[in-house]
């Protein structure tokens, strides 16, 4: 059975994925440029998204 819902990865481990410092992945989510959820103090994000708008900055040359 398929679920509707994307995987969620807290901070640690989307931060691991991209091989960024959770720091700075904390940071873009706080400032509104990375896409999340906020559940208390935990950060989740769905890879997917993150990935393709990492991908766009790139090709775009924006490295905030």
């Amino acid at each position: 059975m398929t679920t509707p819902f994307p995987q969620l990865l807290p901070a640690g481990q989307m931060a691991r994925y991209l091989g960024v410092p959770a720091g700075w992945l904390k940071g873009e989510a706080e400032a509104g440029r990375i896409p999340h959820l906020k559940a208390g103090k935990i950060y989740l994000f769905n890879p997917e998204v993150v990935e393709r708008l990492l991908a766009e900055r790139a090709a775009q040359g924006n490295r905030t």
